[in-house]
């Protein structure tokens, strides 16, 4: 139990570092939204080597943390949301057996831009921000599967020590 809290702690600690990292890094596309999501490396990472409880707690802590540390409250609910859909999501798939990392976290890339774009949605009181969703969805598509191709490389090098 306490060799899993310290890999927790660990990983929180790495998924917000990521996040740092990633608020320092501009994306000039001119499209709100698009990010390149690097503390869900992490996440993936989680759940394929610790399981759905723990790549959920890790989830809403980074959100949660991060979100004070780097945005705002509306920041929190739209990365909440993507972010709780898109482990949904993968969670469902990676149960399947059926689909590779790289499969799932591009699902989980996807449903997390649908997830924020539903919280918009909401928030703003205007439908019109679903017409985001082609572009998004490309976006949840490119950054998901670099995600999961560095997840997977990730979980081969060193995902057998957190099991054991």
């Amino acid at each position: 139990m306490k060799k899993k809290t310290a890999y927790l702690g660990i990983m929180l600690a790495l998924a917000l570092i990521c996040s740092y990292v990633e608020a320092l890094i501009p994306i000039p596309l001119g499209i709100p939204g698009i990010k390149l999501g690097l503390a869900n490396i992490v996440i993936v990472f989680a759940l394929y080597s610790m399981g759905i409880k723990e790549a959920l707690l890790l989830s809403v802590m980074r959100v949660t943390i991060s979100g004070f540390m780097f945005g705002n409250v509306v920041a929190i609910a739209y990365s909440l949301t993507g972010g709780l859909l898109s482990l949904l999501v993968m969670y469902l798939l990676k149960k399947t057996e059926k689909l590779s990392c790289i499969s799932i976290s591009i699902a989980g890339g996807i449903f997390h831009n649908i997830g924020q774009l539903i919280i918009a949605a909401v928030l703003v009181d205007n439908y019109y921000v679903l017409y985001y969703v082609p572009v998004l969805m490309i976006a949840g598509f490119i950054t998901g599967a670099c995600i999961g191709i560095v997840a997977q490389e990730v979980l081969i090098r060193i995902g057998k020590q957190i099991r054991e």
